[in-house]
């Protein structure tokens, strides 16, 4: 009977130390969650400091938080209001959106996949990756049965040409700021249609997952690739470039072609013209040129934002 009580007196103090040890972290969970419905009542106060003291503090909670926006945009009939909601979920999205982008940054490899999907991201946060992957292995695999080893490079850049534009059937247009989705990699995937820069970023990939020394070069205004000599490069970091690829129609130019339109532009012929960019630089022009989508009074902040993400590749 007393070796019974004591075990029972053993187990009564370990469940004592359990529930001791756990008070702290239960406290911690309810006053955090009383914070959170503090701030939830309070993001449509008409004080606009005290809003932009709440939106500040909201947006440390990170996204975990979106569900309980989501929740007040949904019960909530002010469209001022649902409009704050908005903004404030876009917030949450864009900074964990900037922390991926600085890991993509400092990891050193970037690959333009996953910067690609990081730059869709910005408009549809909630993208899934996996069917945009299989769209890309299937480009990839599909020019990759056409090329062999003994193919010139203007057959090679045939075979890509006629994969991307008659087989998939992906249409080309100008750079158009007023269609966001045909600089995306996913959008240009499912809608067949894509402009200069979103196709020229589609290509990039492609050849850079196939080994072929396709590169983007420094012309001023547009998005311009060229092939590349493979190992002809000096020690500027300069190459010798075979010919010319415009990638909203494949088009493919000489030299002599493109010494026109650098005399049309007033632009010099200079070397630095045929220093081919690296995939850091890719990323960074595609951005440039996609932020310009909301270079406008009612978009000021999807631009600052953009802005942001440039200056951390430069």
């Amino acid at each position: 009977m007393t070796e019974f009580k004591n075990r029972i007196f053993m187990h009564g103090c370990g469940f004592k130390f359990l529930f001791c040890s756990i008070q702290p972290a239960i406290f911690e969970r309810m006053d955090e969650q009383k914070e959170v419905n503090a701030l939830l009542n309070l993001i449509d106060d008409p004080d606009h400091e005290i809003y932009e003291a709440v939106s500040d503090r909201i947006i440390t909670y990170g996204l975990p938080m979106i569900p309980n926006l989501e929740h007040l945009w949904e019960t909530t009939a002010d469209s001022a209001v649902q409009e704050r909601i908005e903004l404030l979920i876009h917030r949450l999205y864009f900074s964990g959106l900037n922390a991926d982008f600085k890991q993509w940054d400092e990891a050193g490899h970037h690959e333009l996949m996953p910067a690609l999907l990081l730059i869709a991201k910005f408009l549809y946060p909630e993208l899934q990756a996996a069917k945009v992957l299989h769209h890309v292995e299937r480009l990839r695999r599909n020019i990759w049965l056409e090329i062999n080893n003994y193919l010139t490079p203007l057959e090679q850049v045939h075979i890509i040409n006629s994969i991307i534009y008659n087989y998939i059937g992906i249409k080309g247009t100008s750079n158009n700021t007023d269609r966001p989705n045909e600089y995306l990699l996913p959008q240009i995937l499912e809608s067949k249609k894509g402009n200069q820069t979103g196709i020229g970023a589609l290509y990039l990939l492609l050849v850079d997952m196939l080994d072929i020394p396709v590169r983007l070069m420094r012309i001023p205004h547009q998005f311009v690739l060229g092939y590349c000599k493979p190992g002809l490069g000096d020690a500027t970091g300069n190459h010798d470039v075979d010919f010319f690829i415009e990638p909203s129609l494949g088009q493919v130019f000489t030299h002599t072609d493109l010494h026109h339109y650098l005399t049309k532009i007033a632009v010099e012929n200079s070397p630095e013209l045929f220093r081919p960019q690296s995939n850091r630089e890719v990323i960074r022009q595609v951005l440039t040129d996609f932020r310009e989508c909301f270079n406008n009074d009612l978009q000021k902040i999807q631009y600052q934002e953009l802005e942001t993400l440039i200056r951390l590749l430069n």
